[in-house]
């Protein structure tokens, strides 16, 4: 198995997250490829949008997965100038996880949710690598990042 993928599953079972960890054959890079694993909509994913703020620390914003992210609603939430996306090297260097497959907890960053996703009984959440997923429900997600619950979708 990939050692991003162990990393995550070991995370989870260290800290007794009621969550499941899957792994496919098929990538599950976009949110309409991971649909497609686990033949369901895109409705029941969420998207870690990772972001650096002026200092260069971490934000990661949790949105559903048909949701796009509003960079202005996050600098006001934080009082903070609006943040950048972060780049693919950046991301690894920042989560210890490639892009594509990052798990919306597991390492250090703030971590803000959409209330959104906190309506969802259950999601999908990046397992690690591009060929795996999380599905944990929005409360135990929150649990486990301790996220700020702030409207941040546009």
């Amino acid at each position: 198995m990939n050692p991003y993928e162990e990393k995550i599953k070991q995370y989870i079972q260290d800290n007794h997250l009621q969550a499941e960890h899957l792994s496919f054959t098929t990538s599950c890079h976009s949110v309409e490829d991971a649909a497609r694993s686990v033949h369901t909509s895109a409705e029941d994913f969420v998207k870690n949008i990772c972001l650096i703020d002026q200092q260069g620390n971490l934000i990661v914003a949790i949105v559903k997965g048909e949701d796009r992210v509003s960079l202005k609603k996050i600098g006001k939430a934080l009082e903070i100038e609006p943040p950048r996306t972060a780049n693919p090297p950046e991301i690894l260097e920042k989560t210890n996880y490639i892009c594509g497959g990052v798990p919306s907890f597991g390492y250090s960053a703030t971590f803000l949710i959409d209330p959104k996703v906190m309506e969802k009984e259950m999601v999908y959440s990046g397992g690690g690598s591009e060929n795996s997923l999380i599905k944990i429900s929005p409360q135990e997600l929150q649990k486990a990042n301790q996220g700020q619950i702030i409207k941040i979708r546009k």
